[in-house]
């Protein structure tokens, strides 16, 4: 007799096996490995490398925090023009910069710092000539 061929879903939910779950003891057990898992270096936080790290610019700390529109704009300049490592031009990286770090930071961002930070799109324009 021919045997059937199971499906590639059929295959998968019958060689899984139901995962064992550890007891811990007490709340200072858990507390512990918590605390230990805090301090190793964590791979989720890649984009905070970026800016951190990043190729094309060197920022200044806290360039993204800043009030005025005006100075993140003008930093952003200033790294991006004497930057040596970046690939396209001044404009392209320093926008770049902003708009990733806006995209980033998603909802968590408050809307009066989006706000400035829009704003400040419109100042690195206007620093460039690129109205």
């Amino acid at each position: 007799m021919a045997e059937r061929r199971k499906t590639a879903r059929a295959r998968k939910t019958a060689t899984r096996k139901p995962a064992a779950r550890k007891k811990t003891g007490s709340a200072r057990v858990r507390k512990a490995r918590s605390e230990s898992a805090a301090r190793r270096k964590s791979p989720k936080r890649w984009s905070q490398r970026v800016t951190r790290e990043s190729d094309a610019l060197d920022l200044r700390h806290g360039v993204f925090t800043l009030r005025d529109p005006k100075r993140i704009a003008a930093s952003l300049k200033r790294s991006a023009e004497r930057s040596s490592r970046r690939k396209a031009g001044a404009y392209r990286s320093a926008l770049s910069m902003l708009t990733f770090y806006i995209n980033r930071a998603g909802k968590t961002l408050p809307k009066t710092q989006r706000d400035r930070l829009q704003r400040a799109k419109t100042e690195l324009r206007r620093q460039f000539g690129r109205e």
